[in-house]
């Protein structure tokens, strides 16, 4: 079993295996690149959103219930 293994592991090279990692990792750079691009476009997106005026009617129509009988601040 263990010379089935070794036969199995030398018939990689190790420029092979650098060749395979270093695709590897550029599969991985570029995902990560596309998420940081994302991330910053929703960021931009976000930023729009807030400064509309949808979310400031929304923020001001909230009006203070505390006052009223039960408080007497009549």
């Amino acid at each position: 079993m263990s010379d089935i293994f070794l036969l199995l592991a030398s018939a990689v090279s190790t420029h092979q295996l650098t060749l395979i990692l270093l695709m590897v990792c550029f599969v991985f750079i570029v995902l990560i690149a596309i998420a940081i691009i994302k991330m910053y476009k929703l960021k931009a997106q976000n930023k729009k959103l807030m400064e509309t005026n949808a979310f400031k009617d929304v923020d001001e129509s909230y009006k203070d219930f505390t006052s009223g009988h039960l408080y007497d601040d009549l």
